[in-house]
C-alpha cells in the first residue's frame, strides 16, 4: 500500500539542549515525517513562515509562559499566530499549550493552593472531547501552572487538581500532560528534578516508575490515533490510521526494538 506522505518536515521546538521529542517524535518518524528540531534557548532561529513545514509542535520546559523577559519565550509568543494564520496543525505540550493559551488571550497561572501535578494523574473527556479522548486515561504530568480556556476554544479533557487538561482551537491543540514521555525520560526527569518531587501534590519517584510501566501502553495507543487525526488531512486520516494500525504497527514501539531514548 502506497501512501502520499508530506515532503515537508514538522517544525519541532524544544526548550533545553538536552530535550527530545520522545514518543511523539518516534511515532511521527515511523509514520514517515521528518522532524526539524530547534531550540531557541541555545540560539536556533524560527522560520519566518510555515511554508516549508507541514506542522509545528512546541514541547515543554522548566520556564513559564509568562516569562516575557526571556527573549525566546517572547519570540515564541509572537510567532505562534503565524502558525495559526497559516492554518497548519499546531500541537502544544505543557509549556507549548500554555504559550498557545496566552497567545489566544487566556490566563496562565499557578494553582491557587500552590499544588503541582508531577507524576501520573487521571484525566477525563468532556462531552465535546470524546472524539479526542474516548475514555478516561492516566497520563504523565509535570507542571506547576495551568491555563484557562481561550475564547473560541473548546475544553476537551479535564482533571482534578488542574481542571483544564486539553483544548482545541481550529487546527491547534494544547495538552497540559506529557504523552511523549518514555522510560528514559521518566528516569532522567525524576533524577535531575528530584527536588521537585517534594512539592505539594507531587508523587514520589517510585510512583512515577511503577505507574509508567502500568500506563505507557495505553497512552501510546491513544497517542498514535491522536497524531494521525492531528497531522493528516481529513480525507487521508482513515487511510493512514488503518495502515499504521496493522497488527505489526499496533505493537508498542519498545516491543518492536525501536529505541525511545
Amino acid at each position: 500500500m502506497t501512501l502520499k506522505r508530506s515532503p515537508l518536515p514538522i517544525l519541532t521546538l524544544v526548550h533545553q539542549a538536552t530535550s527530545n521529542p520522545g514518543l511523539v517524535g518516534a511515532i511521527l518518524t515511523e509514520m514517515g515525517y521528518r522532524l526539524d528540531i530547534r531550540c531557541l534557548a541555545v540560539g536556533d532561529a524560527l522560520p519566518p513562515s510555515l511554508d516549508h513545514h507541514s506542522a509545528a509542535i512546541v514541547f515543554g520546559g522548566p520556564m513559564s509562559a509568562n516569562d516575557d523577559h526571556l527573549p525566546f519565550i517572547r519570540q515564541e509568543l509572537d510567532w505562534i499566530p503565524t502558525v495559526l494564520a497559516a492554518q497548519k496543525p499546531y500541537l502544544g505540550i505543557c509549556l507549548g499549550a500554555q504559550l498557545l493559551a496566552r497567545t489566544l488571550g487566556a490566563k496562565v497561572a499557578p494553582h491557587p493552593d500552590g499544588l503541582r501535578e508531577i507524576g501520573y494523574y487521571p484525566i477525563v473527556p468532556t462531552q465535546i472531547g470524546r472524539s479526542f479522548l474516548p475514555q478516561p486515561m492516566i497520563v504523565y504530568q509535570w507542571h506547576q501552572e495551568g491555563f484557562e480556556i481561550p475564547h473560541g476554544a473548546h475544553l476537551l479533557a479535564k482533571g482534578h487538581t488542574f481542571s483544564h487538561q486539553a483544548f482545541g482551537y481550529q487546527r491547534a491543540f494544547g495538552l497540559q500532560f506529557h504523552p511523549e514521555i518514555t522510560t528514559t525520560m521518566v528516569n532522567h526527569w525524576t533524577t535531575e528534578g528530584a527536588d521537585q518531587l517534594a512539592y505539594p501534590g507531587a508523587q514520589g519517584r517510585a510512583h512515577h516508575i511503577s505507574h509508567h510501566r502500568l500506563y505507557r501502553q495505553s497512552v501510546e495507543g491513544w497517542l498514535r490515533r491522536f497524531l494521525v487525526q492531528w497531522i493528516a488531512a481529513p480525507t487521508q486520516a482513515e487511510q493512514v490510521w488503518n495502515h499504521y494500525h496493522h497488527p505489526s504497527h499496533a505493537q508498542p514501539l519498545a516491543q518492536r526494538g525501536i529505541s525511545l531514548a
